[in-house]
C-alpha cells in the first residue's frame, strides 16, 4: 500500500550505532516507513548507496540493519553496472526509498547516466516514500550546499527539483553551512531554502512543507528566504519521534 500522495522526508540523520550490528536505522527511517502506510507485511525498503560509489560493506550493514527493524531492504546498486534488470519496474514495487549520503554531484551524475530522474519521479507521483540522508536529502530540491568539489563547500543546482526549494544538511555540524546558505540564498542562487540540523527530518506532501521531525533532543529546522535586501532565518521546532 503505497502513501496516499506523493511523499518525501529529507533528513540529516536516520542511523545510531548498533548493539549486536555497527548501525541500525533509527527513528527517521522508521518515520519514512510509517509514512508510507505499510502494515501487515514487511515494508519493502530499496538502499540506495550510489553517492559514496556503492560500498558493498555499508550495504551490507543496511540490510542488517533492515533485518533487525523488520524490513525487507533491497539494494540498488549502479556501480559497476545496475544490479537489477527493470529499476523503474522495482522502485515501483516499494514502500520506501533511502538514499545514503556521500557526494550529491556524482550522485546526480551517475544517475543521469541511467535516466533515473523519471524513474524516481514516477516512484514518487505513485506514493513510494523517496527519503533519504545529507546527499540523499539534497537530492529530492532544486539544489543545496555540498563538498561534493571539494572542502570549500560549494552550490549544487541540479537536483531533482521535486520540491522546489533549496536543501541545507548538517546545518548544526558544520560550521560552513549556514553562512553559505544566507550567501546563496541572497545572491538568489538557491531559492528559498529548507535547512536541517543533525538528526532532524523534514515532511513533503507533495511540495507542501508539513512537518519537522526529530530524532534527537534540542535540534532545529530552518527556513531561509531573501526578504527585499535582507536574508532571514525562520527556526521551525520539530516534533520529537
Amino acid at each position: 500500500m503505497p502513501a496516499d500522495q506523493p511523499t518525501i522526508l529529507a533528513t540529516s540523520g536516520g542511523y545510531r550505532m548498533g548493539e549486536r550490528t555497527r548501525i541500525e536505522f533509527d527513528a527517521l527511517v522508521h518515520h519514512a516507513v510509517d509514512l508510507s502506510g505499510a502494515h501487515g507485511r514487511r515494508p519493502r525498503v530499496t538502499f540506495v548507496g550510489t553517492a559514496s560509489g556503492d560500498p558493498r560493506w555499508f550495504s551490507y550493514e543496511a540490510m542488517e540493519a533492515g533485518r533487525l527493524a523488520g524490513f525487507d531492504v533491497t539494494v540498488l546498486d549502479l556501480f559497476p553496472m545496475p544490479n537489477l534488470d527493470d529499476v523503474p519496474a522495482h522502485l515501483l514495487e516499494q514502500d520506501v526509498v533511502w538514499v545514503n549520503g556521500g557526494s550529491v554531484a556524482n550522485l546526480l551524475a551517475v544517475w543521469d547516466v541511467h535516466d533515473l530522474r523519471p524513474a524516481m519521479r514516477d516512484a514518487w507521483e505513485a506514493g513510494v516514500v523517496l527519503s533519504g540522508v545529507s546527499a540523499g536529502s539534497i537530492c529530492w530540491y532544486r539544489g543545496g550546499t555540498t563538498d561534493s568539489f571539494g572542502p570549500e563547500l560549494r552550490a549544487v543546482t541540479n537536483g531533482l527539483a521535486l520540491l522546489p526549494y533549496g536543501n541545507g544538511v548538517h546545518y548544526d555540524s558544520e560550521s560552513r553551512r549556514r553562512p553559505l546558505v544566507h550567501s546563496l540564498v541572497g545572491e538568489g542562487t538557491l531559492p528559498v531554502t529548507h535547512c536541517t540540523d543533525d538528526g532532524v527530518g523534514l515532511v513533503y506532501h507533495g511540495t507542501d512543507l508539513v512537518e519537522a521531525v526529530s530524532e534527537r533532543d534540542g535540534k532545529g529546522a530552518y527556513v531561509v528566504e531573501r526578504v527585499g535586501d535582507e536574508v532571514r532565518e525562520e527556526r521551525i521546532d520539530p516534533r520529537r519521534l
